[in-house]
């Protein structure tokens, strides 16, 4: 983005922002896409499903499953520990598979997709799948857009979060937030998938507790809870569009926990190619380097989560925002 493609009210050195950045100009995926494809049109041979993407979330599903009925009468610390070191990273897994799914990477037909999304939210516990890639589709096509993108915090939210503390507790609870203000925000009606996850969503849950025991129920909730918190996989949240150099509004991460979360840290690759696979972004990056080497990345989530924790100038108000345009 250029200079003076943005513009932020100016504040006391080391005093956190209390407005977002504003962008003057379109997000950036677009034209880059468009430039890369006319230089490297064999990136187009990278479009298509991941052939392997139902085996590997059946695979972490019944997984993820076995451990919970395993756990029935377990005590609550190793129910937790269970939880926040293997489970965790199962569910968060699922959680950036139903992401993949969202853009139909999966299979060629779009209810297979929303079928094997409906599959994948079985170990989360709460339905979300259907409703997810409602809003997810938007945060790509209007990246930004105001009172469209619900990626991006509210001002209320925003405004009770004003220190390190407060920073602390919102990363703990920002699933919550996640999830919670789309509804709040942008509320959509539902319709007949989001009655078919539910349902199927509450079945499974009611299985779980009558079958096994609330133990094994709460061994998937707390998993869900601890990996979308203070847990290194949901650093992504924060790494993928906040801002912490004015000149860029989304950020790689190139590091190892890629290759447990569907390298969904080749978040510029993505935003520029949603219809790659992200088994297959890595080539994007080796066959336009240029485009991607220049480019703030990160190499550590957990370093991501301690830096807007601890940088007093950083907060949930640390996005860029445009204003809609008629067409929005």
């Amino acid at each position: 983005m250029g200079k003076g493609a943005y513009r932020k009210e100016e504040e006391e050195e080391g005093v956190m922002t209390t407005d977002f950045f504003w962008s003057y100009t379109d997000e950036p995926h677009a034209s880059r896409r468009r430039e890369i494809l006319s230089k490297y049109p064999q990136i187009k041979g990278l479009f298509g499903p991941d052939r392997w993407a139902f085996f590997k979330i059946t695979g972490v599903v019944l997984l993820q499953l076995g451990t919970a009925t395993l756990l029935h009468d377990s005590g609550w610390l190793k129910i937790l520990l269970i939880a926040y070191f293997f489970g965790s990273f199962l569910n968060h897994n699922l959680f950036l598979a139903i992401h993949e799914l969202s853009h139909n990477l999966a299979f060629s037909t779009p209810a297979y997709n929303r079928w094997l999304g409906i599959f994948a939210n079985l170990p989360i516990g709460v339905p979300m799948s259907v409703t997810f890639q409602k809003y997810h589709l938007e945060h790509h096509r209007f990246q930004g857009v105001d009172g469209i993108d619900m990626d991006i915090p509210g001002h209320t939210e925003a405004h009770l979060v004003t220190n390190t503390l407060a920073k602390a507790i919102w990363v703990i609870l920002q699933l919550f937030f996640y999830a919670l203000r789309p509804l709040f925000l942008k509320p959509k009606p539902p319709g007949a998938w989001e009655f078919t996850n539910l349902i199927i969503q509450l079945a499974l849950d009611a299985a779980m507790v009558y079958f096994w025991s609330w133990k094994s129920f709460a061994y998937l909730i707390l998993s869900t809870f601890v990996g979308g918190g203070m847990h290194p996989m949901a650093g992504h949240f924060i790494s993928e569009h906040y801002v912490f150099n004015p000149e860029q509004e989304t950020y790689s991460y190139y590091g190892p926990l890629n290759l447990v979360t569907w390298h969904v840290g080749f978040h510029n690759e993505h935003h520029d190619f949603p219809r790659i696979p992200g088994n297959k972004l890595h080539k994007v990056k080796e066959i336009a380097p240029e485009y991607y080497e220049s480019l703030a990345s990160y190499k550590s989530w957990s370093q991501v989560i301690y830096m807007y924790i601890m940088d007093r100038t950083v907060g949930p108000f640390s996005r860029m925002k445009r204003k809609p345009k008629k067409s929005d």
